[in-house]
């Protein structure tokens, strides 16, 4: 009991904190997310997963391992998931939000400042690739079960190659493997917007939680909630072991798949006109239900 209470404490109230910040300053700032949100997407991410990863020392084979067992992990999630709602006779809609739901989690506002806050710095680099990995597999994901419901879905890899993180991966792993020294004045300035990448992306957090619409809860809230909080990282934790992963790319890996939906869900819910008001519902129910699942889950780990 006192170590569940310390890692509430000490992990996820600080996280919570900032985010809670953003919510009950955001109105009295007149801060809109989106200009916050675009930043990080197109500045501060980018900056951070350059850093993680290019100053990282891991391994090809460890690398290969490591995305295979968290692309697997999140499509057995998401055909999970699609099947129960076929089971439970939904709509094609209400499917591909489940599927939506089960495959994008939070892995960069939330993911990688608890990880730090539990694992610390040395799991960063580990993070930030399943960060990477997730991102573009679930985008594609979210994507294609839009389309699928509507019957169309084009573009999907296009807007994925667009991806700022996307970007930064590539010249960021040529530099750790090949060991090149990135210049003094770039790595200065990298270092200075990557320190800001997790404290403003959680801060907008807060800020997109404020603008959502109103909440509806329902069962299948709950349930799609479940998914995301549960299973997956029930998936993940029996994945991992015949990966024969390190302690801390295991323990990365299952925390980054049990982070709450991630508010881009709900984005492409409304973009796409997914039953935005249940994906918005279970974005706010699942975020707020975390700090219960992710504590239980870091004291387990």
């Amino acid at each position: 009991m006192t170590e569940l209470f310390l890692v509430f404490l000490n992990v996820i109230l600080p996280v919570f904190g900032i985010v809670l910040l953003g919510a009950l300053l955001g109105g009295r700032l007149e801060l809109q997310a989106r200009t916050l949100t675009r930043a990080a997407y197109y500045i501060f991410v980018p900056a951070f997963i350059f850093q993680s990863i290019s100053q990282a020392d891991v391994p090809l084979t460890s690398l290969s391992r490591m995305i295979t067992f968290i692309i697997l992990t999140h499509l057995l999630a998401v055909l999970i998931a699609a099947g129960l709602g076929r089971v439970l006779g939904r709509s094609k809609e209400m499917i591909a939000a489940f599927i939506m739901i089960a495959a994008f989690g939070n892995v960069g506002n939330f993911g990688l400042a608890l990880i730090q806050f539990r694992l610390g710095d040395i799991a960063l680099p580990e993070a930030s690739i399943y960060f990477v990995v997730i991102n573009t597999v679930a985008f594609v994901i979210c994507i294609s079960a839009a389309g699928w419901a509507h019957g169309g879905g084009r573009g999907a890899i296009w807007s994925v190659l667009k991806t700022p993180a996307l970007w930064a991966t590539v010249p960021a792993v040529m530099v750790s493997i090949g060991g090149f020294d990135v210049p003094l004045l770039l790595d200065r300035m990298v270092g200075l917007l990557a320190g800001a990448m997790i404290p403003v992306m959680l801060f907008a957090l807060g800020l997109q939680l404020r603008e959502q619409a109103r909440i509806h809860l329902t069962t299948d809230v709950f349930l799609a909630s479940g998914f995301r909080l549960l299973l997956a990282p029930m998936l993940a934790l029996l994945i991992a072991a015949p990966f024969g992963l390190s302690q801390i790319e295991s323990a990365a890996g299952v925390l980054q798949a049990a982070m709450p939906v991630a508010i881009l869900v709900s984005i492409i819910a409304k973009e796409n006109d997914i039953v935005p008001e249940f994906v918005t519902s279970v974005v706010v129910v699942s975020t707020l239900a975390s700090v219960v699942t992710l504590s239980l889950l870091m004291v387990w780990l």
